[in-house]
Protein backbone atom coordinates (compact mmCIF):
# COMPACT_ATOMS: atom_id res chain seq x y z
CA UNK A 1 0.00 0.00 0.00
CA UNK A 2 1.21 3.51 -0.84
CA UNK A 3 2.24 5.94 1.86
CA UNK A 4 0.26 8.80 0.36
CA UNK A 5 -3.16 9.98 1.49
CA UNK A 6 -6.32 10.35 -0.56
CA UNK A 7 -6.88 13.59 -2.47
CA UNK A 8 -10.44 14.87 -2.64
CA UNK A 9 -11.08 18.34 -4.03
CA UNK A 10 -14.35 19.94 -5.04
CA UNK A 11 -14.89 22.32 -7.93
CA UNK A 12 -12.95 25.51 -7.26
CA UNK A 13 -10.60 23.85 -4.76
CA UNK A 14 -6.84 23.65 -5.28
CA UNK A 15 -4.11 26.25 -5.66
CA UNK A 16 -4.89 28.57 -8.57
CA UNK A 17 -2.61 30.57 -10.83
CA UNK A 18 -3.17 32.79 -13.86
CA UNK A 19 -0.88 31.47 -16.58
CA UNK A 20 -0.93 32.40 -20.28
CA UNK A 21 -4.54 33.66 -20.36
CA UNK A 22 -5.73 30.64 -18.35
CA UNK A 23 -6.91 29.95 -14.85
CA UNK A 24 -4.92 26.88 -13.75
CA UNK A 25 -6.21 25.04 -10.69
CA UNK A 26 -3.93 22.32 -9.33
CA UNK A 27 -6.10 19.34 -8.40
CA UNK A 28 -3.25 16.98 -7.48
CA UNK A 29 0.43 17.86 -7.31
CA UNK A 30 3.39 15.56 -7.80
CA UNK A 31 4.19 15.74 -4.09
CA UNK A 32 0.63 14.71 -3.23
CA UNK A 33 0.74 11.70 -5.59
CA UNK A 34 4.23 10.44 -4.71
CA UNK A 35 5.31 11.69 -8.15
CA UNK A 36 2.82 9.40 -9.93
CA UNK A 37 1.10 12.31 -11.73
CA UNK A 38 0.24 16.00 -11.72
CA UNK A 39 -3.38 16.96 -12.46
CA UNK A 40 -4.64 20.45 -13.18
CA UNK A 41 -7.71 22.10 -14.59
CA UNK A 42 -7.29 24.76 -17.27
CA UNK A 43 -10.07 27.29 -17.80
CA UNK A 44 -9.08 28.90 -21.08
CA UNK A 45 -10.27 31.56 -23.46
CA UNK A 46 -10.05 32.10 -27.20
CA UNK A 47 -6.59 33.30 -28.12
CA UNK A 48 -4.73 31.18 -25.58
CA UNK A 49 -1.82 29.63 -27.46
CA UNK A 50 1.36 27.89 -26.38
CA UNK A 51 4.75 28.09 -28.03
CA UNK A 52 5.98 25.00 -29.82
CA UNK A 53 7.60 22.99 -27.03
CA UNK A 54 8.28 19.56 -25.59
CA UNK A 55 8.59 17.98 -22.17
CA UNK A 56 11.77 15.88 -21.95
CA UNK A 57 10.68 13.67 -19.05
CA UNK A 58 6.87 13.74 -18.86
CA UNK A 59 3.86 12.76 -20.97
CA UNK A 60 1.02 15.30 -21.21
CA UNK A 61 -2.62 14.34 -21.76
CA UNK A 62 -5.44 16.83 -22.38
CA UNK A 63 -9.07 15.87 -21.85
CA UNK A 64 -11.38 18.54 -23.29
CA UNK A 65 -14.32 18.79 -20.88
CA UNK A 66 -15.87 21.70 -22.78
CA UNK A 67 -14.90 23.78 -25.80
CA UNK A 68 -12.56 23.19 -28.72
CA UNK A 69 -8.79 23.23 -29.04
CA UNK A 70 -6.37 22.82 -31.91
CA UNK A 71 -3.37 20.61 -31.12
CA UNK A 72 -0.17 20.73 -33.17
CA UNK A 73 1.72 17.48 -32.54
CA UNK A 74 4.96 16.56 -34.24
CA UNK A 75 4.15 18.68 -37.32
CA UNK A 76 0.47 17.73 -37.75
CA UNK A 77 -2.64 19.53 -36.49
CA UNK A 78 -5.87 18.08 -35.14
CA UNK A 79 -8.97 19.60 -33.60
CA UNK A 80 -10.14 18.18 -30.27
CA UNK A 81 -13.67 18.97 -29.07
CA UNK A 82 -15.71 18.27 -25.95
CA UNK A 83 -15.12 14.74 -24.73
CA UNK A 84 -11.97 14.29 -26.82
CA UNK A 85 -8.46 13.53 -25.63
CA UNK A 86 -4.99 14.34 -26.93
CA UNK A 87 -2.01 12.56 -25.37
CA UNK A 88 1.52 13.70 -26.18
CA UNK A 89 4.47 11.46 -25.27
CA UNK A 90 7.54 12.96 -23.62
CA UNK A 91 10.00 14.42 -26.11
CA UNK A 92 7.39 15.06 -28.82
CA UNK A 93 7.04 18.67 -30.08
CA UNK A 94 3.56 20.12 -29.57
CA UNK A 95 1.51 23.29 -29.10
CA UNK A 96 -2.10 24.06 -28.19
CA UNK A 97 -4.52 26.81 -29.27
CA UNK A 98 -8.02 27.44 -27.89
CA UNK A 99 -10.52 27.77 -30.76
CA UNK A 100 -13.80 28.21 -28.85
CA UNK A 101 -14.80 31.27 -26.85
CA UNK A 102 -13.87 29.37 -23.68
CA UNK A 103 -12.62 25.87 -22.94
CA UNK A 104 -12.30 23.66 -19.89
CA UNK A 105 -9.44 21.15 -20.07
CA UNK A 106 -8.26 18.61 -17.55
CA UNK A 107 -4.53 18.00 -17.98
CA UNK A 108 -2.61 15.08 -16.53
CA UNK A 109 1.18 14.95 -16.54
CA UNK A 110 2.85 11.58 -15.99
CA UNK A 111 4.90 10.98 -14.05
CA UNK A 112 4.20 13.86 -11.70
CA UNK A 113 6.50 16.76 -12.47
CA UNK A 114 7.30 19.19 -9.66
CA UNK A 115 9.57 21.13 -12.04
CA UNK A 116 6.65 21.71 -14.45
CA UNK A 117 4.45 22.87 -11.58
CA UNK A 118 7.25 25.28 -10.59
CA UNK A 119 7.47 26.52 -14.20
CA UNK A 120 3.75 27.41 -14.21
CA UNK A 121 4.04 29.18 -10.86
CA UNK A 122 7.18 31.03 -11.98
CA UNK A 123 5.69 32.41 -15.21
CA UNK A 124 2.17 32.89 -13.87
CA UNK A 125 0.84 34.80 -10.92
CA UNK A 126 -1.45 33.75 -8.08
CA UNK A 127 -5.08 34.09 -9.16
CA UNK A 128 -6.79 36.79 -7.14
CA UNK A 129 -10.16 35.31 -8.08
CA UNK A 130 -11.46 32.08 -9.65
CA UNK A 131 -12.05 33.70 -13.02
CA UNK A 132 -10.22 34.03 -16.32
CA UNK A 133 -7.49 36.67 -16.22
CA UNK A 134 -7.39 39.71 -18.50
CA UNK A 135 -5.93 38.73 -21.88
CA UNK A 136 -2.22 39.36 -22.30
CA UNK A 137 0.33 38.75 -25.03
CA UNK A 138 2.27 35.52 -24.67
CA UNK A 139 5.28 36.51 -22.49
CA UNK A 140 7.89 34.59 -24.53
CA UNK A 141 10.92 36.05 -22.71
CA UNK A 142 9.54 35.03 -19.30
CA UNK A 143 8.52 31.62 -20.64
CA UNK A 144 11.96 30.95 -22.15
CA UNK A 145 13.76 32.06 -18.97
CA UNK A 146 11.53 29.93 -16.70
CA UNK A 147 11.90 26.94 -19.04
CA UNK A 148 15.68 27.23 -18.77
CA UNK A 149 15.51 27.52 -14.97
CA UNK A 150 13.23 24.52 -14.40
CA UNK A 151 14.15 22.14 -17.24
CA UNK A 152 10.65 20.66 -17.54
CA UNK A 153 9.86 22.45 -20.81
CA UNK A 154 12.03 22.95 -23.88
CA UNK A 155 10.85 25.89 -25.99
CA UNK A 156 11.35 25.09 -29.69
CA UNK A 157 9.82 28.19 -31.23
CA UNK A 158 6.79 30.46 -31.45
CA UNK A 159 3.26 29.09 -31.74
CA UNK A 160 3.02 27.23 -35.08
CA UNK A 161 -0.63 28.11 -35.80
CA UNK A 162 -1.88 30.31 -38.62
CA UNK A 163 -5.26 31.94 -39.08
CA UNK A 164 -7.71 34.18 -37.21
CA UNK A 165 -7.78 32.29 -33.88
CA UNK A 166 -3.97 32.45 -33.71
Amino acid sequence: MSGRTAIIRAEGEGDAVWFNNDLFTFKATSDETDQAFTLFEERSQRGKVTPLHLHPSADETFWVIDGEIRVHVDGAERTVVRGGVASVPRGMPHAVMVMSETALILTIVTPGCKALEAFFLDVGEPATERALPPKVTLPMDRIRAAAMRHGSVVILGPPPFKGPAA
